[in-house]
């Protein structure tokens, strides 16, 4: 199975659940246009994979789907917090750069409020945005060497 992007999501404002859209503008040393956690820092984008999202669901949580864990773009078929930082892809027309692999949760954070615990500390990443263009859900992910 080769990876692939499902979803793309954004929010307007940092600590909420994020909703899908058809696709999204990412823009270089940035992030998705229109996304609250966007900017001129190391975590432009996150990514976060369903085989984390389906752990949660394994779980007994239910009514989980992409966006759910404030993530910007839910992957498939790739091991992302297995990805050394520094790692460059390419996802749809962008090319990413991998910054970070998990972080702190903040304190009251809305996702673990909702479901109960939040896996994006643990297996969601970072990227910044090299190249910029449009990324919709069933786009290919590549990693560039």
């Amino acid at each position: 199975m080769s990876a692939k992007v499902t979803a793309v999501n954004i929010s307007e404002k940092k600590g909420e659940m994020k909703n899908p859209i058809e696709s999204g503008k990412f823009i270089v040393k940035f992030g998705l246009e229109g996304d609250a956690h966007a900017g001129d820092w190391h975590r432009q984008v996150s990514l976060l994979g369903q085989e984390s999202i389906d752990k949660m669901i394994e779980k007994g949580i239910k009514g989980l789907c992409a966006g759910n864990f404030a993530e910007n773009l839910t992957t498939e078929g790739i091991c992302l917090y297995e990805l050394p930082v520094g790692t460059k892809m390419r996802v749809g027309e962008t090319l990413q750069e991998v910054t970070q692999i998990g972080k702190e949760c903040h304190s009251g954070c809305e996702i673990a409020k909702k479901v109960g615990d939040c896996i994006m500390p643990r297996e969601g990443i970072f990227t910044i945005i090299l190249e910029g263009g449009t990324i919709k859900a069933g786009d290919s992910i590549e990693i560039v060497e």
